[in-house]
């Protein structure tokens, strides 16, 4: 079922003629591609561009990425010093927590085409339903000094140990 997803997914991207330049089919919630940076306008065109004009903010440097969440599986519960990001379901649903503490909220469910701006320092955690979620996510780099990276994430809690 998840090889299923990634092709799916996979197959989307290069459809559109994106240049998928990282992908990791083997984490333990899912997995996720890498999208070329320079291709983020056309990620925005083709993902996102029916939201608000103020949910991504073009000035800033741009990571456009596809996550693919299993069901029963949750991301950490997590936040970023460095970056803001946008997710928008594709391919649903998917569940989110989000809370400007370290205490959790209540699960939000998202259907396809639904969208969330979660801002630098928000804890979010990306929760997998009962089929495959499939999301777009801009990564907007807050600082242009030192851009977000995989470094960046402060793991509140993960359900893996990490």
């Amino acid at each position: 079922m998840m090889e299923d997803v990634f092709s799916y997914a996979q197959d989307l991207l290069e459809t559109n003629g994106f240049e998928i330049v990282a992908s990791d089919k083997s984490r333990p919630w899912g997995g996720f591609f890498v999208i070329n940076e320079q291709q983020a306008a056309k990620f925005i065109d083709v993902f996102f561009k029916d939201l608000p004009l103020d949910a991504v903010s073009v000035s800033q440097k741009l990571s456009p990425k596809i996550l693919i969440v299993a069901p029963n599986k949750r991301l950490s519960w997590q936040y970023h010093h460095r970056r803001s990001e946008v997710w928008k379901v594709i391919k649903g649903p998917a569940g989110v927590v989000s809370s400007f503490t370290d205490e959790e909220n209540e699960l939000q469910r998202l259907e396809e085409g639904d969208f969330i701006n979660l801002k630098q320092g928000q804890r979010h955690r990306l929760v997998g339903l009962e089929t495959p979620g499939v999301l777009a996510e801009i990564w907007q780099h807050t600082d242009p000094e030192e851009p977000s990276n995989e470094d960046d994430i402060i793991r509140v809690q993960d359900d893996f140990g990490r």
